[in-house]
């Protein structure tokens, strides 16, 4: 299984970096440097799937893939 894309970006309103998930509803997390906000996205990510397999909630399989990895 290939594993969820992450997104990490500059938050000028936050003044720091924000790594976020998209297939993994509002799971996101803050650093102040990139390599920061990714350790925090990954402990969130784990969180984030622990929580909906406790809850017996559904998993999303890994979908999300930016426009520049698309091949038509």
């Amino acid at each position: 299984m290939k594993d969820y894309h992450i997104n990490i970006f500059w938050s000028e309103e936050d003044g720091g970096y924000i790594a976020d998930i998209p297939d993994l509803a509002s799971c996101s997390a803050f650093g102040d440097t990139p390599e920061e906000a990714l350790r925090q996205v990954e402990i969130a990510k784990e969180a984030w799937l622990a929580a909906a397999r406790a809850e017996g909630k559904p998993v999303p399989v890994p979908r999300y893939r930016p426009v520049i990895y698309q091949t038509s």
